[in-house]
């Protein structure tokens, strides 16, 4: 591994930690299903997840599938980040908030069975966006990113090749 990389991989290191100290702490002072309501739009609640994103695949019992489908992807990228080109610093951010946010989760379901969830955002008691933690956050920030590049990419080397065409 190169320095460059070593800074990424620290940096979703540093977010594990956050993660695991955020949801000890939620942990430590709310009991299971309690809800503080902090303003008519976002609440701290602690509940328990064991499925997926937005709870999907809960009571499935497919814990040991999460645990190992985090570490397979985590694998994937640790080899991917390998193969970035020097100036790639955007796939490193992503590669860096997803290894980060899937190992986070992995800890819970490895030691409790489940994910914490902690953040609730809603609007009065009308709707609700499914709770999630600090992980599930650098998840999507993660897969966002990652998205917009490939997009972005895309764009580019279209527009390359039009340019291309043209000039011919």
């Amino acid at each position: 591994m190169l320095t460059r990389d070593l800074t990424y991989l620290s940096g979703a290191g540093v977010l594990i930690v956050i993660d695991q100290l955020s949801k000890w702490l939620v942990r430590d002072s709310l009991s299971y299903g309690e809800e503080v309501v902090v303003t008519s739009f976002f609440s701290w609640v602690r509940w328990h997840n064991e499925g997926a994103a937005f709870s999907m695949l809960d009571g499935a019992d497919a814990r040991w599938f999460f645990v190992a489908l985090a570490i397979g992807f985590s694998a994937f990228i640790l080899f991917e980040l390998r193969r970035l080109p020097v100036h790639d610093r955007m796939m490193r951010l992503v590669f860096a908030l997803i290894l980060g946010g899937a190992l986070g989760n992995m800890i819970d379901r490895l030691f409790l069975g489940y994910v914490v969830d902690f953040v609730l955002v809603h609007y009065a008691e009308v709707w609700s966006f499914p709770a999630f933690n600090v992980a599930d956050s650098a998840l999507s920030i993660g897969a966002t990113l990652w998205i917009g590049t490939m997009a972005f990419e895309y764009l580019r080397t279209r527009r390359d090749k039009h340019s291309t065409a043209a000039s011919q």
